[in-house]
């Protein structure tokens, strides 16, 4: 290598330096629950700003639980705990989605989400306020503005090799998924802090967090039960039994740290507030049966090919081949017309129309678009069907490979132009599954108690962990349980 490469070399490793330097020295930030320094590339009111800008699409993604005593209630416990938090001043948004998902997450600034699918497999107020004071342990410590910015600096620091030597450019899209993988998950060391501080608030408001520790163990028989499991050096996030023990020995310590006053809470108070909540699926806002997908609320239906994965939700409906060779979305388009939504795709993803054509589908007037998108270093082609249901604009596209295209042409049409008014009557009949609570009339296994309820013997397991059970504990007579029930 020549004298003056190396020195030239030097110049760009030493600028990339002293960029990223500036950076640490003007964005240093207060770490809220240590008090040090630590570094961020976002203030305050830029974490503020995103978390605003994100809830929306969180909303549009899982819609919002209709269950306006569960949201408030939730939204109780979260200012509680938000109010022994290392930052009590800032605004706290607590939301319940509609989602079946066991899952409570957290936005920079102050948004916080609990699925009503967590909400049915808590078993107690004290799990819930443990698992809250960890999802507001996320917010106060500014992990996610710290996973943000450490994605933003790689991506700087890729941008400028990139643009600064020629063997690194050709790696740089690489670079960047190793980025994504890395940094978009809370780390190990962050999901531990959230615990200790999850243990800490819960336990200043009186809750004993040692049943915190016992909903791990109920995420880990979730996880070996849909057979998700991994092990603890796999993970960015710590194993569930691992936490489960390291919780237990948090909440030991925090109980003889502060003056423990135990909060009056009993089991049978929060069952209540569960009572009736939909449990899984809900079938009223879209479910497939026989090869068909129905959407009983608003009144449609399509077919779905044979072996397509269908992910269902509020803002659309995802179809994928096998070996994800190609892919159907459905949504709805914000247009008045078909024309109008067809000319509003081709300008906002730049698509080079090849053929376009009006048509009517079940009477439904509609059109038919193929197109050209490039989408990165890919070019793929798509069939979109835009329909006109009444005042809404239903629009079809599928997608795939220039070189694929052929091969499921005539699958993308026959989804598209099989959409018709909902014809099945027994779907619109589907009713969800709830959770109803009960009272044990007579002692015995919980495989023997719930067997004297109307449920699928195949679910008994399914059950058990709903209640935080096994199949052979003993039940006694005059305790509250969770079956779910259908109707």
């Amino acid at each position: 290598m020549r004298k003056a490469a190396i020195s030239g070399m030097h110049r760009r490793l030493w600028l990339v330096t002293i960029v990223v330097l500036s950076l640490f020295t003007l964005h240093c930030a207060r770490d809220y629950v240590t008090g040090k320094r630590t570094f961020t590339l976002l203030t305050e009111a830029d974490e503020i700003a995103l978390g605003r800008e994100a809830d929306p699409q969180i909303l549009a993604e899982f819609g919002v639980y209709d269950d306006l005593k569960l949201t408030a209630y939730v939204d109780q416990i979260g200012q509680a705990i938000a109010g022994v938090s290392h930052r009590p001043n800032l605004k706290y948004t607590f939301r319940v989605v509609d989602s079946p998902v066991v899952n409570a997450f957290a936005l920079p600034g102050g948004w916080v989400y609990f699925t009503r699918g967590i909400l049915a497999h808590f078993n107690s107020e004290a799990e819930l306020a443990g698992v809250m004071g960890h999802e507001v342990g996320h917010i106060v410590a500014r992990h996610g503005a710290e996973q943000i910015s450490r994605a933003q600096l790689a991506g700087l620091a890729i941008g400028l090799g990139a643009a600064l030597s020629p063997e690194f450019r050709k790696f740089s899209k690489f670079a960047e998924v190793g980025v994504g993988l890395l940094f978009l998950k809370f780390s190990r060391d962050q999901e531990s802090e959230s615990d200790r501080l999850g243990v800490e608030y819960a336990t200043r408001l009186g809750y004993n967090a040692h049943e915190m520790a016992n909903f791990f163990k109920t995420i880990a028989r979730l996880s070996e039960k849909s057979g998700a499991t991994m092990p603890t050096f796999l993970s960015t996030h710590p194993n569930p039994r691992d936490r489960e023990k390291r919780i237990h020995a948090l909440t030991r310590e925090w109980q003889q740290k502060i003056e423990f006053q135990p909060k009056n809470v009993r089991r049978i108070d929060y069952l209540r507030r569960i009572d009736g909540i939909v449990y899984g699926e809900d079938p009223r806002q879209g479910f497939v049966e026989s090869g068909m997908f129905y959407h009983p609320q608003m009144r449609f239906q399509f077919p779905v090919p044979e072996r397509w994965q269908v992910k269902n939700s509020p803002a659309s409906v995802q179809l994928t081949a096998p070996r994800q060779a190609a892919a159907i979305q459905l949504s709805l388009a914000k247009a008045a017309t078909p024309e109008e939504a067809a000319r509003r795709f081709t300008q906002n993803s730049k698509a080079a129309v090849l053929e376009r054509r009006s048509m009517r589908i079940h009477g439904f007037p509609a059109v038919r678009l193929q197109s050209q998108v490039i989408s990165d270093s890919d070019t793929l082609l798509v069939l979109s069907h835009f329909i006109q249901k009444e005042q809404t604009v239903f629009v079809f596209h599928g997608f795939t490979t220039h070189e694929r295209y052929t091969d499921f042409r005539r699958v993308f049409s026959e989804v598209a132009r099989g959409f018709d008014r909902l014809r099945n009557q027994a779907a619109l009949r589907k009713k969800p599954w709830r959770v109803r609570i009960r009272k044990v009339n007579r002692a015995g296994t919980l495989q023997q108690v719930l067997s004297r309820y109307r449920i699928p013997g195949d679910r008994f397991e399914e059950i058990a962990i709903l209640n935080g059970l096994e199949l052979g504990d003993r039940v006694q007579a005059g305790q509250w349980i969770k079956i779910i029930e259908q109707k």
